[in-house]
């Protein structure tokens, strides 16, 4: 039961991750942390010191001047609710690189609506809808827009900013409404009418105003920075499939001339052979063993042709978890019923990786099946991890409970032609490291003996191939 719970709680957070047109998560961080964290929190810690004293060491009645008591008293109750607030919220923007992205994004949001509310409270003791306070309302919609995600959740906070500056005008009138002192309601910050509804109208489109540009000014810095990605990654894959070709030429180039003269040695010792006819005795074996050893030489030549096998295929964008889901059925089809349980964790989202979809798949297959093999007949488990570095690159784990390797053979299990298998060839994780390190990525083995073996493939976000060299 437990393990059917686990993934649905992982999966949990991302149902309330505010949707971001980027798809890159950790920019979405990296905006919150720069006008959160790096920004907003000492300008709120200043202020919130600074509020702290003047409670603590002054009298608001003398320095608010006309403004009713009622009305000061009532902002100093808010005020003892907001300083505790603003802490607990500044705890996961202190946090968020340990959080989830909907737990940060939601503090930002109800950090933002709370700070709305208060200025609106101190509005309301400081000039009404006149105050100079007005233009925090402004800085809160510049905020918003910089930690928020341009689409409707930055709306709607926007939009409700401008609306705690509609409860200015009704706070203020409702004081008003319960004060009897004519001569205080004479020198009150309430304007006249027609005066209250031509600024408090004037200013509630200026947030409006600013609300809308903003979002349409990010959505347009979105949109350019995603055309330049794509601009660039296009000519990344251009670069990358042209280079794998030339690597496939070169090495195609160069058992073509090797193989030529093996052919005309071959042909020499052969044409010997038969002129020594049964004459020739031990000149006759040792034309015989040079048969032999070209031969050898051509077969290596060929394995090697199909070892470094670059000019097959193109470049792709891969997906990450569908290559990894096609690895699988392959080496463990569903029709095919097994012993091995096969558990999965892709802590993704995930960049594409630009592969031949050939050698990737070359990658995953060969452990895979390694690790089917290490299992046996008995079965295990063999765990398959993907997950993202802060630097976008892609980590790739295939891990299994078998019985491990021993420590002498792990220095040399990514050797072309070592095996310990009977049948083995020795070339299947020589190709998973060849692969990778084509790539620019790397492969390495964990393993205890007795407690399975691990084998960790990372590949970085932006790599290209290295020149074909044997």
């Amino acid at each position: 039961m437990k393990t059917r719970r686990e993934p649905w709680l992982k999966r949990l957070p991302a149902l309330f991750e505010i949707p971001d047109p980027d798809p890159d998560p950790e920019h979405a961080r990296q905006r919150i942390e720069l006008m959160e964290r790096n920004v907003m929190l000492p300008v709120k810690i200043f202020f919130l010191g600074l509020l702290f004293h003047t409670f603590s060491h002054s009298n608001w009645i003398e320095n608010v001047g006309s403004t009713p008591v009622v009305a000061v008293e009532t902002i100093q109750i808010i005020s003892w609710f907001y300083i505790p607030a603003s802490l607990i919220l500044a705890l996961p923007i202190l946090f968020l690189r340990h959080l989830p992205a909907a737990i940060v994004q939601w503090t930002v949001f109800t950090n933002s609506l709370v700070d709305g509310l208060f200025i609106a409270g101190l509005c309301v003791i400081s000039g009404g809808v006149d105050s100079i306070l007005f233009w925090l309302f402004a800085a809160l919609i510049l905020r918003n827009s910089v930690s928020l995600p341009p689409g409707f959740s930055q709306l709607v906070l926007n939009f409700s900013i401008s609306l705690c500056y509609v409860l200015v005008p009704v706070i203020d009138t409702a004081i008003l409404s319960n004060t009897d002192d004519r001569t205080l309601q004479a020198m009150s910050n309430l304007s006249p009418t027609s005066d209250l509804t031509e600024s408090f109208v004037l200013r509630l489109l200026v947030l409006w105003l600013a609300a809308i540009t903003c979002h349409h000014v990010q959505v347009s810095l979105v949109k350019q920075s995603r055309m330049e990605a794509e601009a660039a990654e296009a000519a990344e894959f251009a670069l990358r499939e042209n280079q794998l070709h030339s690597a496939g030429r070169l090495a195609a180039e160069f058992a073509h001339q090797v193989k030529n003269p093996l052919a005309i040695i071959n042909n020499c010792a052969h044409s010997l052979r038969r002129a020594l006819g049964d004459r020739g005795g031990a000149t006759a074996q040792q034309i015989e063993i040079i048969q032999e050893e070209v031969a050898r030489a051509n077969r290596v030549i060929t394995q090697i042709m199909e070892y470094g096998r670059l000019n097959e295929g193109r470049v792709e964008k891969l997906a990450v978890t569908e290559e990894i889901e096609r690895a699988i059925a392959q080496v463990y089809p569903a029709a095919m019923p097994t012993a091995v349980k096969i558990e999965r964790d892709y802590a993704g989202p995930f960049p594409a990786l630009l592969m031949q979809r050939g050698h990737l798949s070359e990658i995953l297959v060969n452990l895979l099946q390694n690790a089917r093999e290490a299992l046996g007949a008995n079965g295990g488990t063999v765990r398959v991890t993907a997950e993202r570095t802060r630097d976008h690159a892609v980590i790739l784990t295939i891990a299994d409970d078998g019985p491990g390797i021993p420590p002498g053979e792990a220095g040399r299990i990514f050797e072309a032609y070592y095996t310990t298998k009977q049948a083995g060839t020795g070339l299947g994780l020589a190709i998973v490291k060849h692969n990778a390190e084509l790539y620019g990525g790397s492969v390495r083995l964990e393993s205890v003996l007795g407690k399975g073996a691990k084998f960790v493939v990372t590949f970085p976000a932006k790599t290209l191939p290295r020149p074909f060299v044997q």
